[in-house]
């Protein structure tokens, strides 16, 4: 099945539920996370503001503020598809770009190298149990685990893992996908 067609098949999916049980399970794939070594060993955490139906990340990112961490948020640089992600401390050094995504305003935030990040919140569509995915068609993250050496973890709800998902060579498994119902550890992963 070609990416497309499962990338529009899961958003459906996800778009229909409803918004108390989305809300729900965003809850109890974040208290994984929050439970996790990787997360409590981390000191600053990669992340995209997330936008429905993708798993809430709002409560993720103000748990980290109250637990110490640094958060850092990217900032898509459309010409090079290349990301550049900032430390931001507020909701409010966010402006809406392209698309309604959210990302740090260049001026209120300050930009952290690849290395520094602990931790880092893979989005994506459609996983494979290996922790291949299907993001939604930018390439943007392929281009930035190609050489990111610290841990990745995807959050996804359990209707988006599980699916045969094509590989090329350039796409980079995650390490872990943590679903509401399971914490799934992708064998391919070189982490």
């Amino acid at each position: 099945m070609q990416k497309a067609t499962k990338r529009k098949q899961i958003l459906q999916q996800l778009t229909g539920l409803k918004l108390d049980i989305h809300e729900a399970k965003s809850l109890a794939i974040i208290e994984k996370v929050l439970a996790s070594p990787d997360y409590q060993n981390a000191k600053t955490i990669g992340i995209t503001i997330s936008r429905f139906p993708e798993v809430n990340t709002t409560s993720l990112i103000e748990a980290a503020w109250q637990d110490g961490k640094q958060v850092a948020v990217p900032k898509c640089i459309a010409s090079t598809r290349h990301m550049d992600f900032r430390l931001i401390n507020s909701f409010d050094q966010l402006e809406t770009v392209y698309m309604d995504l959210r990302e740090p305003i260049i001026e209120k935030t300050t930009s952290v190298a690849k290395s520094m990040i602990d931790v880092q919140i893979v989005p994506g569509v459609v996983f494979s149990n290996k922790g291949y995915r299907i993001g939604f068609g930018g390439g943007y993250y392929d281009r930035y685990l190609n050489d990111y050496t610290g841990n990745t973890i995807s959050l996804a709800f359990d209707c988006q893992t599980g699916h045969e998902v094509p590989v090329e060579a350039h796409d980079v498994p995650v390490a872990k996908i943590m679903t509401e119902t399971r914490i799934i550890a992708c064998q391919e992963s070189s982490k």
